[in-house]
């Protein structure tokens, strides 16, 4: 079984928050159940964390065992715009003052809907309502 990692999850691991030990027995449950996999747009966002390197992070993908998906096909491109567009319309229409999401949260969650077997993420609610046919835990 397959486990993407959503961006919040590492940087709670890197920031040592209250939920980092849980996050991190999360983790390696997953990689025992199959492993552990990023879309490239995680790595993006990981290298945009306080201090962090590309040499930290290469490091930390390698000693984990992550796979970088660097590859986004255009079912994940469809997926995400898909996903996104129904997002800006219900944000439309209820007038809402929630926090914007960026597409980037959408190119997650597809990527994880469509190349892995579940998502491990701290922000289970927003990929649920998204991608209702993703399987999504957290915390």
């Amino acid at each position: 079984m397959l486990t993407a990692i959503d961006t919040n999850v590492i940087s709670c691991l890197w920031s040592k928050e209250t939920a980092s030990a849980e996050v991190a027995t999360h983790l390696f449950k997953a990689k025992q159940e199959g492993g552990l996999i990023i879309s490239a747009a995680v790595y993006a966002e990981l290298l945009a964390y306080p201090k962090a390197t590309k040499p930290f992070l290469d490091t930390f993908i390698e000693t984990t065992h992550i796979q970088v998906d660097y590859h986004h096909s255009e079912a994940i491109w469809h997926k995400a715009a898909e996903a996104f567009a129904t997002y800006a319309s219900r944000r439309r229409q209820a007038k809402t003052k929630e926090p914007k999401r960026l597409l980037i949260d959408f190119l997650i969650g597809a990527h994880a809907s469509l190349v892995a077997d579940r998502l491990l993420t701290l922000d289970k609610n927003r990929y649920e309502t998204a991608f209702p046919d993703l399987k999504v835990f957290g915390l």
